[in-house]
């Protein structure tokens, strides 16, 4: 007997392939099902649509960066580590979540109740986890804030302002010495004291 969680896994990892490499809009049912070497009925079995395939894999791959900060985040002691740990995987891991990044970021796909839901819950629990470490850092005398949502805020907006350019660019740039110019100007600014 086929168990239906591992085999509903198995379409998401397929299917995120192909919405990787072709986007959703190219995406059929088709494919999937060819890549799976099963039939589109069988396809229908699991999920009533490519619309609900597409929500399943981007939701698949929100637990991995999920998962992927809690551990980078936990692995260390230090607010400082914390954070350049928290800003060197959400940038990585969004390279290679491409359809988690485009369910944020693309602009045609908002149409998609679950897009919104998505995004709103992302901008949630990025600022609560950096929040919590900023609270973390100011509390320890680490971190010198005087409000920490906004400084949680500011960090997510720049981190999101950041994106584009690094992605666009990524061939023609070493992104790990851009990300530590970032934290630079984040820990230290760029004014003499």
């Amino acid at each position: 007997m086929v168990d239906k969680e591992a085999f509903r896994k198995k379409i998401i990892i397929s299917a995120g392939q192909i919405f990787s490499r072709y986007g959703f809009r190219k995406t059929t049912i088709e494919e999937i099902a060819k890549a799976l070497k099963m039939g589109k009925s069988s396809i229908y079995y699991y999920y009533r649509s490519k619309e609900e395939i597409f929500e399943a894999v981007v939701l698949h791959e929100a637990n991995i960066l999920r998962n992927e900060l809690t551990t980078a985040i936990k692995a260390v002691e230090s607010p400082v580590d914390k954070l350049k740990n928290y800003v060197f995987v959400r940038m990585k891991a969004f390279e290679k979540l491409s359809n988690y990044y485009n369910a944020i970021f693309d602009k045609n796909l908002d149409h998609f109740d679950f897009v919104e839901a998505i995004r709103a819950r992302y901008d949630r629990e990025e600022l609560a986890i950096l929040r919590l470490i900023i609270y973390l850092g100011a509390r320890r005398k680490v971190f010198k804030v005087n409000n920490s949502e906004y400084t949680a805020m500011a960090i997510q907006t720049t981190l999101k302002g950041l994106e584009v350019p690094l992605f666009w660019k990524k061939k023609e740039m070493d992104i790990d010495s851009r990300l530590n110019a970032i934290l630079d100007v984040l820990f230290y600014g760029i004014v003499n004291a």
